[in-house]
């Protein structure tokens, strides 16, 4: 569920039942595949990419295919490579194809262990409609694409302007030049792709390491799949129903249940001067939101500082970045730019097709004003914008039911869960474990943040409970609770 961050802020994201197409890869044919160099921006040089044909719409697998772009690590140790590991970093709308690299890079604290690299094929892609595999776009404007996903509407006017706005974007989506693969960019058809890039590997089997939104997709994979499913790791995790429009309010809590973090870290360090303990903080935090609403500096408002606030609490590492952008704002020194974030509008668009495409969302203006009025009062940090109205409102009607996530398939499934996560609250992933049942054990560690596994996170006892899992299919008898990890 990376969302993507303020450019201006940060410093360093007819209905078809399942029966009708599930399995529909086993009429394709292996081919072999030949790995080049990846494109220029996916920097890792030790990443070698391919593309794999797919079907646009998997009703007709014959008519029109589309191009997927896969990155692969390979196993160094054929006397332990025990096949391939597909990974998913989160979004919708991210990119994967760099993520192999990106896991085994040394500047992170706990890059993917080599025990790991050594048993797979570490595998990267560009979900359908993302970067380098047939990109959607809905013509966002630079005044859109300003706005991001979280605005932050102060009254009932506010709603009705973002309604307009938001109809707009949507219309955008629907007569774009891409618009002809609008109903086709969804979950279970991200999901076909990974199946059909399972056969294009020659696999029998995959295993699978999916972060935040990678969750769901990894769950929906299983589902659909659960034969060709190995080892099954979820990190951060949606509930059942995936990124739809409870998780979407969800946000509020989140950032309700991580802020406490961060404001313990502001008073611990008075050099930023933000207020010497956590009740203060989070006063100044409602200070420095309603004096932005009503005098922006350097472009900022109120709903920026909001969102990107709600941005920089994913990890710890982030908290030393957002006290010092809140001591700028305070003291009025210039906040720096951040580098430019990639492809907005491709990022943005496909994250669209997807959040709307997955599920139905509600429809009425006069129902988003109410859950606006009362999400303000019940979470006041950010509840006004996780209820808030956007296109999905004003989207075609999905062509296919959501895949429901159950109990049926192997117990291969690994859930590991931070309690305080701000993207994908515990509420979610409590779901989902109920959803799995035997399928599944979860791994919850007492942190904040998102991302229990591996890079930023250091909680060993997380960390090695999965590592295990991956390399010698051991997993727990029952779910684990772990406490946090030194530090946190």
């Amino acid at each position: 569920m990376r969302k993507i961050l303020s450019g201006v802020l940060v410093i360093a994201v007819s209905a078809v039942t399942l029966g009708s197409v599930r399995g529909v890869s086993e009429a394709g044919t292996s081919s072999a595949l030949r790995w080049e160099a990846c494109p220029a921006d996916v920097a890792s040089p030790d990443l070698e990419c391919t593309t794999v044909r797919v079907p646009l719409d998997y009703r007709s697998p014959e008519g029109r295919q589309i191009d997927i772009a896969v990155s692969r690590l390979p196993s160094k140790d054929p006397s332990q490579r025990r096949g391939v590991l597909l990974t998913n970093p989160g979004g919708p709308g991210g990119g994967g194809l760099s993520y192999p690299g990106l896991l085994v890079n040394p500047v992170f604290p706990e890059p993917l262990p080599q025990s790991v690299r050594d048993r797979y094929d570490v595998i990267g892609f560009d979900p359908r409609g993302v970067g380098h595999s047939a990109p959607v776009t809905c013509d966002y404007t630079p005044e859109q694409i300003a706005r991001l996903n979280l605005p932050y509407p102060g009254n009932p006017a506010d709603v009705l302007k973002d309604a307009e706005i938001a109809e707009t974007i949507a219309r955008q989506c629907a007569s774009s030049e891409t618009a002809g693969m609008l109903p086709y960019i969804t979950t279970a058809n991200t999901a076909r792709d990974m199946d059909r890039i399972r056969e294009a590997l020659g696999e029998p089997k995959i295993s699978y390491l999916g972060a935040s939104y990678g969750t769901y997709l990894g769950a929906v994979y299983t589902t659909l799949f659960p034969s060709r499913s190995d080892r099954i790791v979820l990190d951060s995790n949606l509930g059942p129903g995936g990124y739809d429009h409870t998780a979407f309010q969800r946000l509020a809590l989140g950032m309700e249940q991580r802020f406490p973090d961060f404001a313990k870290f502001a008073a611990a360090n008075p050099q930023y001067g933000l207020g010497v303990t956590p009740e203060q903080v989070r006063a100044k935090y409602f200070e420095l939101a309603a004096r932005l609403e009503k005098t922006p500096v350097q472009g900022i408002d109120g709903s920026l500082f909001r969102g990107a606030t709600f941005d920089l609490l994913y990890t710890d590492v982030g908290f030393t970045t957002l006290a010092a952008i809140w001591q700028a704002l305070d003291t009025g020194r210039p906040v720096p730019p951040a580098p430019p974030p990639g492809n907005p509008d491709n990022s943005l668009s496909s994250r669209l097709h997807v959040l709307c495409g997955d599920s139905s969302w509600p429809r009425s203006v006069r129902g988003y004003q109410r859950d606006v009025a009362l999400y303000r009062m019940k979470y006041p940090l950010i509840g006004a914008a996780a209820a808030n109205i956007g296109p999905c409102a004003f989207w075609p009607a999905p062509i296919e039911r959501p895949v429901r996530i159950g109990d049926r398939g192997p117990s291969n499934v690994l859930m590991v869960q931070n309690l305080r996560d701000p993207g994908t609250p515990l509420a979610g992933a409590r779901e989902l474990r109920k959803a799995f049942g035997d399928r599944a054990r979860m791994v919850t560690a007492d942190q904040g943040g998102h991302g229990a596994y591996g890079l930023f996170a250091r909680n060993t006892c997380v960390n090695d409970t999965v590592t295990t899992f991956l390399t010698t299919g051991q997993r727990p008898h029952r779910d684990v609770a772990c406490a946090a990890a030194p530090g946190k």
